[in-house]
């Protein structure tokens, strides 16, 4: 007898067909117990701590299907404070009078990456969003900016969040079809550079410190290409930073602060993008 005669055999039942049919079996202690569970189905065993190589993988492998099949080649990333608030704004994380006045003062680059981001998604709009799309964290401050310019002109963006304790949640402007969630940082971190053509950093802290300095790393060691890195606010990352006096030092080498840029409106870093890619 032919086996795909056979009643009730199907012989290519594919993974989610299976779990319907998973559910549907007699309710008995049996059916009940986790073991019975299909693997992918189960939580408490895919949070397992010996699951881990499968969630990392399961991770880098979501968000670069959906890319791959939206026709994203290439993004531009806007890395930044989530503190900084929308000029007018409350300065909500402010801790003290000090802290209150530079964040007000600083929140002009709440509008330079919502314009900067206008300005890539306009340029984005020639590929039909294929080419410089609009990449942020996905939360608020410099990352809600950056969506929000992509949004302003009816283009989509990129929304990379991250499962933290504080600060982070998608904010409205991420486009819901490219808004993704990560527990893993180095995972999220890669998606952030694998497609990138330029990377925007304004001020920010820790966080954004991490991000722009792994940029420069990774660069450095010819790990990435060689791509536009532009720095937002000359005064303030005069004062947080000073890469003139690593190379004094030794500890980088001459020229190697030269990977990067310092501006301080939308306009200068698009010129900058526009020029080494002769745009």
């Amino acid at each position: 007898m032919d086996p795909n005669e056979t009643s009730g055999w199907t012989p290519l039942s594919h993974s989610d067909e299976d779990m319907e049919r998973a559910k549907g079996v007699p309710d008995t202690p049996q059916t009940r117990a986790d073991t019975y569970k299909l693997a992918w189905t189960d939580m408490d065993f895919m949070t397992r701590r010996e699951l881990r190589a499968v969630r990392l993988q399961l991770e880098l492998l979501k968000p670069e299907m959906t890319l791959a099949e939206r026709g994203v080649r290439s993004t531009v990333i806007l890395f930044g404070g989530a503190r900084l608030p929308e000029p007018g704004g409350e300065a909500w994380a402010a801790k003290n009078e000090i802290q209150k006045r530079n964040l007000i003062r600083n929140s002009v680059y709440y509008d330079e990456a919502r314009k900067f981001a206008r300005l890539c998604s306009e340029h984005s709009a020639q590929s039909y969003y294929r080419e410089y799309v609009v990449v942020t964290g996905g939360g608020p401050g410099v990352m809600e900016a950056g969506n929000r310019g992509a949004d302003d002109v009816g283009a989509p963006s990129i929304g990379l969040n991250i499962v933290l304790p504080h600060e982070q949640a998608p904010n409205p402007y991420v486009t819901p079809e490219l808004c993704f969630n990560f527990h893993y940082f180095a995972i999220r971190k890669m998606h952030f550079v694998m497609r990138a053509k330029a990377v925007a950093v304004f001020p920010g802290g820790f966080g954004t410190m991490d991000e722009f300095f792994e940029t420069l790393t990774l660069i450095q060691t010819g790990r990435m290409e060689r791509v536009p890195v532009i720095l937002f606010g000359k005064e303030f990352w005069g004062r947080a930073i000073d890469l003139d006096y690593l190379a004094e030092q030794g500890t980088i080498s001459p020229g190697d602060q030269d990977i990067i840029d310092f501006v301080d409106t939308a306009e200068e870093a698009w010129s900058v993008i526009a020029r080494f890619y002769n745009l």
